[in-house]
């Protein structure tokens, strides 16, 4: 796995009340929950990124209210037609 780098200023913990490993774990979720949102990976992918089951990953993606799942009116449109 590569190791990325972000340089931020300490004061940003004492502002956050976090410790280092809290923000580093919330910053890594939101990175992935983002990148998930926008369909550039999956969710299998952002519980990897996480550290996190593919289960807990789609409940924290619940808790910051992103859908698990797309569907766009051609899916909508057939599901009615088959009722």
């Amino acid at each position: 796995m590569n190791t990325i780098r972000i340089e931020l200023p300490d004061s940003l913990l004492l502002a956050t009340g976090q410790s280092r490993a809290e923000f580093v774990r919330e910053a890594t979720l939101t990175l992935a929950a983002n990148l998930f949102e926008q369909g550039r990976i999956s969710s299998g992918k952002g519980a990897e990124i996480c550290g996190l089951s593919r289960a807990d990953f789609m409940l924290e993606m619940g808790k910051r209210g992103i859908p698990i799942v797309q569907l766009d009116e051609g899916d909508l449109s057939r599901e009615f037609e088959d009722v």
